[in-house]
């Protein structure tokens, strides 16, 4: 249990890493890294969890997305398109996989999808 919760830490500030650069790196994306830290520290560490639920990141891209209030038009667009361009060099890189590219496309189509249909849009 001790090796787990050490991972989930591990991993939690990892994400928290990747967040902080998502915010400042139009190529990353903040919040699916911002998730993963509140995913992994609420297993690991209620320390952690309550200063990440306190942080300025935090509350500007997850915490009506938590609280089930859903998403600004602002951020699912900035999400959606960060996402898009990511996807877009894999699947321009896969030229010769077009099994992989069949996989990509799938997986774009179901992330706008849930993005547009399955997150609530707030003002």
């Amino acid at each position: 249990m001790h090796i787990k919760k050490w991972f989930y830490i591990i991993v939690g500030c990892f994400g928290i890493g990747m967040g902080v650069l998502g915010s400042v790196l139009p190529v990353l994306p903040t919040t699916p890294f911002l998730l993963l830290s509140a995913y992994c520290f609420a297993r690991s560490s209620q320390r952690l969890h309550r200063w990440l639920i306190q942080t300025k990141w935090y509350q500007k891209h997850l915490q009506s997305y938590v609280r089930g209030e859903g998403m600004t038009v602002r951020t699912k667009a900035y999400i959606i398109t960060m996402v898009s361009v990511v996807m877009g060099v894999g699947f321009l890189m896969m030229e010769e996989i077009p099994m992989g590219r069949a996989v990509l496309a799938l997986v774009w189509v179901v992330h706008i999808l849930y993005f547009v249909c399955g997150v609530k849009t707030i003002s």
